[in-house]
C-alpha cells in the first residue's frame, strides 16, 4: 500500500507543478494583459484533484490519520482554481485579477500542503 500511496503523491506533485508551472511561464504575458490558461493548467489541476481524492481514500484504508479540515480547505482552493481555469480555458486574454488569483491560490495550496500539519 505504501507504494500506491508513493505513485499518487509523485502523480499529485506532477498535477502541482503543471498547474504551477503554466502559471509561471505565463507571467510576463499577465504583466501585458494578454495572459490565458492554457492546457497544462487544467490538466494539472484534474491531476491534482483525481489524485488528492485517490489519496485521501488510501490514506483512509490503510488506517492512517486523514486530517479532513486540512483536505477540506485544500479541496475548496482547488474547486475555485478548477472552476477558474475551466470556465476562462478558452478566452483569448485572461483579465489580471482571474489569473493572479489562481496563482495565488496555487501558491496557497503548496504552502498549506506542506506547512499545516
Amino acid at each position: 500500500m505504501d507504494v500506491l500511496i508513493s505513485v499518487f503523491v509523485g502523480l499529485h506533485i506532477i498535477g502541482i507543478a503543471a498547474l504551477l508551472g503554466g502559471f509561471l511561464t505565463q507571467m510576463k504575458a499577465m504583466s501585458a494583459g494578454t495572459a490565458r490558461f492554457n492546457p497544462a493548467m487544467l490538466h494539472g489541476a484534474l491531476t491534482m484533484l483525481i489524485t488528492g481524492v485517490a489519496l485521501v481514500g488510501l490514506n483512509q484504508a490503510d488506517d492512517q490519520a486523514v486530517n479532513n479540515v486540512k483536505i477540506g480547505v485544500k479541496l475548496a482552493l482547488l474547486v475555485v482554481i478548477l472552476g477558474l481555469v475551466y470556465v476562462k480555458r478558452d478566452e483569448e486574454k485572461v483579465d489580471k485579477a482571474a489569473f493572479g488569483t489562481v496563482g495565488l491560490l496555487t501558491i496557497a495550496n503548496i504552502f498549506i500542503a506542506v506547512l499545516w500539519t
